[in-house]
């Protein structure tokens, strides 16, 4: 299956590093592909619950789906791995 999710917090080049690194590493993941300009994570799962560890993963590091909280812990993350990004690309 696949799916586009629209999250918060994603501004840059690094970010989309950060992601792709991070979603790719789910072995029921691939073809992950990060928008900057859209603010959208497309990518192919295996099921549903797949689906939900993505989500979970996304908001671990920083990067909520859209309609979730987003709070400043949130945002910390994310800058922490945009930076995390851009020192990696």
């Amino acid at each position: 299956m696949q799916t586009k999710l629209i999250v918060q917090n994603l501004k840059c080049g690094g970010c989309a590093g950060t992601i792709s690194k991070h979603l790719n590493a789910i072995g029921t993941v691939s073809n992950v592909e990060v928008e900057t300009e859209e603010s959208s994570v497309s990518f192919y799962y295996d099921n549903e619950s797949c689906l939900s560890i993505v989500e979970e993963k996304l908001k671990q590091i920083g990067y909520p789906v859209f309609g979730d909280s987003n709070t400043y812990l949130q945002k910390a993350k994310s800058f922490i791995s945009c930076a995390t990004g851009k020192i990696n690309q």
